[in-house]
């Protein structure tokens, strides 16, 4: 199976694609993992996108497309793939279809797993993480024991600032901008389908599957 994982952030989009990982012996490739890979390794590739990212700027779609290229040569993703945090916009999805076009291959499905907003600010902004040993927690669906103190450490249940709400909107916005176009855009190819992110994890895979004709 080749697909393409989109859904707003907070939509549990890596949580499933790690369960389709698993269910279908694919690998799940983030944007994020690929470049990480190539910096350390290296590859031509990998050192003109740091050098974009040293500056600040945002790595050229030419850059990001030709790092999934060479991904999408290696031996592991000849049964298939799924595609996590790329394409981000039209132009990136356009120039994935050409190289789909160069490798002989095509997307069998495009996810979108869709929450509504007020339940993705909830979700993020009630984000809660143990500034010493990292345990996750949650305002409503699993705080801890003692309000803003660890469980397992004792030390302070901290907010990060990329789970305030004020950047989880924004977050939200960028997305609805730049990447919720993308629905549309495999909408026209045939190959979106579209499950709906329940509360449980359970829940939300099984809508993953119903949407996948999968069992």
């Amino acid at each position: 199976m080749r697909l393409v994982l989109l859904g707003a952030p907070g939509a549990g989009k890596g949580t499933q694609a790690d369960i389709l990982t698993s269910r279908f012996e694919i690998p799940h490739i983030s944007t994020g993992d690929m470049f990480r890979s190539n910096i350390k390794n290296g590859t031509e590739l990998g050192i003109k996108a740091k050098d974009y990212m040293d500056k600040g700027l945002l790595v050229p779609d030419e850059i990001t497309v030709g790092i999934v290229k060479d991904r999408l040569l290696e031996k592991d993703c000849s049964d298939g793939f799924i595609l996590d945090g790329f394409p981000r916009t039209i132009p990136q999805a356009e120039f994935l279809d050409k190289v789909l076009i160069q490798l002989g291959i095509s997307l069998d499905y495009v996810l979108n797993i869709y929450v509504r907003d007020d339940k993705l600010v909830q979700r993020l902004s009630g984000r809660r993480v143990c500034q010493m040993c990292g345990k996750s927690y949650h305002t409503i669906y699993n705080p801890p024991s003692k309000e803003g103190i660890c469980n397992e450490c004792g030390s302070e249940v901290i907010q990060r600032d990329d789970d305030s709400e004020k950047t989880v909107l924004n977050r939200l916005k960028t997305y609805h901008d730049q990447t919720e176009p993308l629905i549309k855009y495999y909408e026209n190819q045939g190959k979106l389908v579209t499950a709906l992110g329940q509360e449980e994890i359970e829940d939300t895979t099984k809508e993953v599957m119903k949407a996948l004709g999968v069992e």
